[in-house]
């Protein structure tokens, strides 16, 4: 990791407890041992470093949860990261937050290398361009991992949210109905087998419906996604990182203590 990834993680980790410990009031969904988070982000088209800070910090708010941050591969659609030389990259961690957009990376050894940390076990949290990433590969195992094939998205837009599965753990904390800020809705070409739909927006274009969030299984190792996660706006919004955040406890198997009506999650705030 560079430098300045270590500083940044070291950062947001201490400006996520002190939330925590400013808000006290607020229930948690998760208070055992403290839970070793990877959040990997990076490459072009989105404010990272926002992106970063508001995850983290919501995060840290609602869990017991110590983040590492790797921002690294620069800002275009090619990049690699180094972290990923390592083949043991994942096993410090348990659950690795995705949250990149290298579309043009290509290299089939680089992205067997990142998904083999998967395939050894350790669950995963996948946001937004992260189902772009690797685009150009002509091999399946990212999207395999990912849960879903995704090439192109719609514009953005307010999407309107359908909930289809209302009692999972990662969907308790929603105040339905859920309109999203100004977002991208990704065309899904493909869910595949062992994944789920957990959510779902219909295009304004075509009215065709796609998953927006969903449950995946990946030889065993518990994968949460979701397509939003373009704007600012959507970083900004409790119902969004509520999602995440929740996602990441389930994928890691660290929910116990969720309230299973999604009482004391933070309201949506209303439309403007």
């Amino acid at each position: 990791m560079s430098r300045l990834s270590l500083s940044l993680a070291v950062g947001l980790v201490v400006a996520g407890h002190a939330t925590a410990r400013a808000e006290e009031s607020v229930p948690r969904l998760y208070a055992g041992r403290p839970l070793n988070v990877l959040l990997v982000t990076g490459g072009c088209c989105h404010n990272y470093p926002f992106q970063s800070g508001q995850l983290t910090n919501w995060a840290a708010k609602r869990a017991n949860v110590r983040f590492t941050v790797v921002h690294e591969g620069g800002q275009g659609t090619r990049g690699q990261i180094p972290l990923y030389d390592n083949p043991g990259w994942s096993k410090p961690y348990d659950v690795v937050v995705h949250n990149e957009c290298f579309a043009d990376t290509d290299d089939p050894s680089y992205i067997r290398r990142v998904v083999a940390g998967h395939r050894a076990g350790t669950p995963a949290v996948v946001v937004h361009c992260a189902m772009h990433t690797y685009r150009a590969a002509t091999i399946d195992d990212w999207r395999e991992f990912l849960g879903v094939t995704s090439r192109r998205h719609d514009h953005q837009s307010r999407y309107p949210v359908s909930i289809v599965a209302p009692t999972h753990p990662a969907m308790q904390g929603f105040q339905a109905p859920w309109t999203t800020q100004m977002d991208e809705l990704y065309i899904v070409e493909k869910l595949w087998p062992k994944a789920v739909a957990l959510a779902t927006a219909r295009s304004e274009r075509d009215g065709s419906v796609h998953p927006v969030a969903w449950a995946h299984d990946f030889h065993g190792a518990r994968v949460f996604g979701t397509t939003f996660g373009h704007s600012d706006a959507t970083f900004a919004d409790p119902a969004f990182l509520e999602m995440v955040t929740r996602g990441m406890l389930w994928a890691s198997g660290k929910n116990d203590g969720a309230p299973a009506s999604g009482k004391g999650a933070p309201r949506q705030p209303l439309a403007k």
